[in-house]
């Protein structure tokens, strides 16, 4: 599961930096459109974790990744939020999901292990 929720992660965000680089840039402000490009960075660095954590020999606390990947949504849905309705008051949620972010890779980091070999 995990595994094809980053890569579909990845692939979202990848579209969406695209429509970012195409189809905002006439429509929102400078200061908007780096908004955006930091909610797509900050997905995909988090696609990428969530895959390192999830394939091959390593094993993780699935609490570690839950909380990893709900701190994504929250950090990058927020900013995506508050680029798309302009409410500036959408950015106080931002840092609630960049907590998330951080106590789960502390988590997964704590927790981590790799599966002793067959």
């Amino acid at each position: 599961m995990w595994v094809r929720l980053a890569l579909l992660s990845l692939a979202l965000a990848i579209g969406l930096g695209a429509f970012g680089a195409h189809g905002l840039t006439n429509l929102v402000s400078e200061s908007r459109l780096e908004t955006w490009e930091t909610a797509v960075r900050y997905q995909v660095w988090m696609s990428l974790a969530l895959l390192c954590l999830s394939a091959g020999r390593v094993s993780a606390i699935p609490g570690a990744l839950w909380t990893m990947a709900f701190g994504m949504l929250i950090f990058s849905g927020s900013l995506y939020a508050l680029v798309a309705l302009d409410l500036g008051i959408l950015g106080a949620i931002t840092p609630i999901g960049g907590l998330l972010m951080i106590g789960g890779l502390v988590w997964a980091a704590l927790g981590y292990r790799t599966d002793p070999p067959y």
